[in-house]
């Protein structure tokens, strides 16, 4: 495989040549890994990749909702391995040179770092009736990266814990499989068991998930207000919402080595059919990947 031995001589170059540190050798490993897994369906070698397909993949970062940092940390270890392989004359083109960097000024979406999360999570009084839910709200965000509409459409018959999926119904009425974890199944039955148990539920709201205290579907604008007070309750200056949590389980994942593409179609790029919950084996794959690099399921 051209990529595997470019990667690892360009790893040799770092650490020989450049005499960069261990953490800075693995950061350009990780970004050069993730342009081999974007172009892999097409089978490009790195010297054949050109100009437009870089613009490409940098855009999917951006839609992916990496923050400008993020990004300019991916691209310019695109820059630096493609000027290894001019270098040692791997490529007589530069298809990178052109990339611009991100303006770090520029406003993009906020990512929460694992601590404050963890902090949003632990400021939740699990003693009030709503606190299991709220817990399970957020966990369920986070670890699944949905639309606030998506969350608060879910229904008791989208949940397929024995398979490791959530059916998600998402823009345009599409539907798509979702991996879950333990942690969050766990968080749902919580809620259901000391929580949602002991409300008096409305007719036609009997199947949504979440529920206010009425007994009636959340609206957005609940799930909304109930983050903002929590960022308030523990002195949090970034400007979060629902999305957010969207927001870092994508960079989350992304940085610490998952399939782009497999984060895509977990984001909602891709329409599948229920019944492929027991026969596709793309999905079995993407489980894996997200499972495997989601920092929650990391701390098992």
């Amino acid at each position: 495989m051209h990529w595997e031995r470019y990667i690892k001589d360009f790893v040799s170059y770092l650490k020989i040549e450049k005499g960069l540190a261990e953490n800075s050798i693995m950061a350009y490993q990780r970004d050069v890994s993730l342009l081999a897994q974007y172009v892999e369906d097409d089978k490009l070698r790195p010297e054949h990749i050109t100009y437009e397909q870089l613009k490409t993949f940098v855009a999917n970062l951006y839609d992916l909702g990496l923050s400008a940092r993020s990004q300019a940390r991916i691209i310019s270890g695109i820059k630096q391995f493609y000027r290894f392989l001019l270098l040692e004359q791997y490529s007589n083109t530069d298809p990178s040179e052109l990339l611009e960097q991100p303006r770090l000024g520029k406003k993009l979406p906020e990512v929460l770092e694992m601590n404050e999360i963890d902090a949003l999570l632990a400021a939740i009084d699990l003693s009030k009736p709503e606190g299991a839910r709220n817990h399970a709200m957020i966990e369920t965000l986070y670890s699944c990266g949905l639309r606030v509409s998506e969350l608060i459409g879910l229904r008791f018959a989208d949940l397929y814990f024995d398979e490791g999926f959530i059916r998600v119904i998402g823009k345009g009425n599409k539907e798509r499989l979702v991996p879950v974890s333990a942690q969050v199944e766990q968080e749902i039955r919580a809620y259901q068991r000391e929580g949602r148990s002991q409300l008096q539920i409305q007719a036609g709201n009997e199947q949504f998930v979440f529920l206010n205290r009425r007994g009636a579907q959340l609206t957005r604008v609940m799930v909304f207000t109930i983050i903002k007070q929590l960022a308030a309750q523990i002195g949090l200056k970034k400007n979060i919402s629902p999305h957010t949590f969207r927001h870092s389980f994508a960079t989350h994942l992304i940085e610490g080595g998952a399939n782009l593409r497999a984060v895509q179609e977990m984001l909602g790029h891709e329409s599948i059919t229920t019944t492929e919950i027991y026969t596709h084996l793309d999905q079995r794959f993407l489980r894996k990947a997200i499972l495997n690099f989601h920092p929650r399921n990391q701390q098992k």
